[in-house]
């Protein structure tokens, strides 16, 4: 079933600028066989991590945590850009391939000392997931795990995660090495 959910997945070449190769997941998605098998993936994986809640990623990690926490029976924390959540935030530095952005949270949304996972679409050069594990724990969450659905494996992010938060797990179901 991976390498089907992988053939789903089509490349989208100069989007959203020259010279990035966008990796659409909309089709794997819209395969109901393909997008159950990645979410069960992700869940089954993530319970044995213990999590007491999950925090997906703006906006398309949100595609993929809400149904994690559903399977869970946790309750789901969402990571935002910066200037989209209404009541009191932090934030947290959030460069990524194509710009500086910023990531934020609602102050409340994460306890301390509470067990996260946090889910996102894809990992690319992996500043934006570091980021995001910084945010969770800047808010004295402890980050349990970090799935993302594919890895561009030729940026090495999964690497630079590693080396700036060795104590997190990452799990990717599905690879590209170019």
């Amino acid at each position: 079933m991976i390498t089907r959910a992988k053939d789903k997945i089509c490349e989208v070449k100069d989007f959203p600028k020259p010279g990035i190769g966008f990796k659409d997941i909309t089709p794997l998605m819209q395969d109901a066989a393909c997008y159950n098998y990645v979410v069960d993936r992700i869940a089954s994986w993530a319970k044995k991590k213990k999590p007491q809640i999950v925090a997906g990623i703006e906006s398309r990690g949100f595609l993929f945590a809400a149904p994690v926490a559903h399977q869970l029976g946790l309750g789901l924390a969402v990571i935002r850009k910066k200037g989209k959540l209404p009541r009191k935030t932090i934030y947290f530095k959030a460069p990524n391939e194509y710009a500086v952005e910023y990531f934020e949270m609602h102050t409340d949304s994460i306890l301390p000392s509470q067990r996260v996972l946090i889910v996102d679409d894809l990992i690319a050069t992996g500043s934006s997931s570091i980021s995001a594990i910084d945010l969770v724990k800047k808010l004295g969450g402890k980050v349990v795990g970090f799935a993302s659905v594919v890895e561009l494996v030729f940026l090495k992010g999964v690497d630079c995660i590693r080396k700036a938060h060795p104590d997190v797990d990452i799990l990717t179901l599905i690879q590209f090495e170019e």
